[in-house]
């Protein structure tokens, strides 16, 4: 039989991503409806090796599930990969009676958890909080259709600019080894073309691509490029490309970056954290552990850390086929 869950620790790592304090809210709250501590931990993991905590009560979650980044902070600790790191980490949280841990975060953030859990059997749970929405076990991570959103304003509005000036515009997105936001955006946006890392395009056929948008009329084009894109080393490399082989296109770059993770949490955004913070605490209470909280056929899941950090997210074949039509 499990031990009895009295106090929880909540904490955020690696990127930061819009609906995190949405989550951290609703760790908060279902604590206290199931009259449970709760404390934040502040900078993530190095917030646990330096035990820096705080006690939080439902009042003191007040007015965050509108707000972007994280009220705890968030930092990548080089400190927790030792053994050492981890060990102090553990006396901190005994130290202060914290007997569980919900973590907010991304694949690395969840290795750190399975470590820490098979080597001090410290319960664990993870909500996955990453904009590029590349982790195994959801259809969502937290800040993802937020992050969509941001982007598809983005390229409306360089678009304009594109048809004012007769322009090729090339929008690098986020996804350093996923292209959901490329891929989703680039359709809702209406893109003549989309380069993303698990489709190699090849520079003759964008070319091709490119030369048959002018063919058809076309006199402005925009191309969203996933960041971690093989086709060019970068894409700026990609615009000189372009250009030395297509003269007749004046080629602007845009890159978004950042600011795709801040800004207000959509709707989905505050209603997915608030259903995955639940859970989390609920799983926890049942003695479950070493798990992470999904969203599989509008059901909230469990999947296995290992299984989350080993598993790869799909890119949807039917979307692919979509943006083929719709860039004709």
């Amino acid at each position: 039989m499990s031990k009895a869950i009295k106090k929880i620790g909540v904490l955020t790592s690696g990127g930061d991503s819009p609906g995190m304090n949405a989550a951290i809210r609703a760790v908060v709250r279902t604590c206290a409806y199931y009259n449970i501590e709760c404390v934040g931990i502040y900078r993530g993991y190095q917030g646990m090796i330096e035990g820096d905590f705080k006690e939080m009560g439902p009042r003191s979650v007040n007015n965050i599930v509108n707000k972007g980044g994280t009220v705890l902070k968030t930092a990548r600790s080089k400190d927790f990969m030792t053994a050492e790191g981890r060990k102090k980490a553990h006396g901190h949280l005994v130290e202060a009676g914290i007997d569980s841990l919900v973590i907010i975060g991304g694949d690395g953030s969840f290795t750190g958890a399975e470590v820490f859990n098979k080597e001090f059997g410290f319960p664990v749970i993870g909500i996955p909080g990453t904009i590029d929405n590349d982790i195994f076990g959801t259809t969502h991570t937290l800040g993802y259709d937020t992050a969509l959103n941001t982007v598809v304003e983005a390229v409306d509005k360089i678009r304009d600019t594109a048809s004012s000036h007769n322009r090729l515009f090339f929008v690098e997105v986020m996804g350093r080894d996923a292209g959901h936001i490329a891929l989703n955006a680039g359709i809702g946006a209406g893109a003549e073309e989309i380069l993303i890392p698990e489709e190699n395009l090849g520079l003759d056929r964008l070319l091709e691509s490119l030369q048959r948008s002018k063919a058809s009329g076309k006199a402005s084009s925009i191309v969203v490029i996933a960041e971690g894109d093989k086709i060019g080393k970068t894409v700026f490399e990609l615009k000189d490309y372009v250009e030395a082989n297509l003269p007749e296109y004046d080629v602007r770059v845009s890159v978004l970056g950042h600011m795709q993770r801040g800004g207000t949490p959509s709707c989905f955004d505050r209603v997915l954290a608030s259903r995955l913070g639940v859970k989390a605490v609920e799983s926890l209470l049942q003695g479950k552990s070493n798990y992470m909280v999904g969203l599989m056929h509008d059901k909230i899941t469990l999947t296995p850390l290992e299984q989350a950090i080993k598993g790869s997210s799909k890119i949807d074949e039917e979307l692919l086929r979509v943006s083929d039509i719709m860039s004709t």
